[in-house]
């Protein structure tokens, strides 16, 4: 049975890269809130990625532990975000960044 060949580590980090590049720019250059705060999970997940991807490399289970607590900080973050989201849309009626330039009702 012929062994299949193991993925490059360069490919993982590029993947990464490109991942947390495209959350950058959905971070800087989007308008609504909801876009922004998906660019914001789509960069810790390619940030999970390299941590991943380092420990299969390295064969450590430091870059899994890693990766739990990024998921677990992510997971609080979402439910704290989608609050203020909502409290925000409740309040403002829109979920535009440029229309919500105050915290002032």
């Amino acid at each position: 049975m012929p062994q299949i060949p193991a993925v490059p580590l360069s490919w993982y980090l590029l993947l990464s890269a490109v991942l947390f590049a495209l959350g950058v720019a959905g971070f800087l250059y989007r308008k609504s809130i909801i876009t922004v705060f998906i660019s914001i999970e789509l960069m810790l997940n390619a940030v999970n990625l390299s941590f991943v991807a380092f420990s299969y490399h390295l064969h450590r289970i430091d870059g899994h532990i890693f990766s739990f607590f990024v998921m677990v900080v992510a997971a609080a973050e979402a439910a704290v975000g989608f609050a203020i989201i909502l409290t925000i849309f409740k309040n403002r009626r829109t979920l535009q960044i440029d229309e919500i330039d105050s915290m002032k009702l």
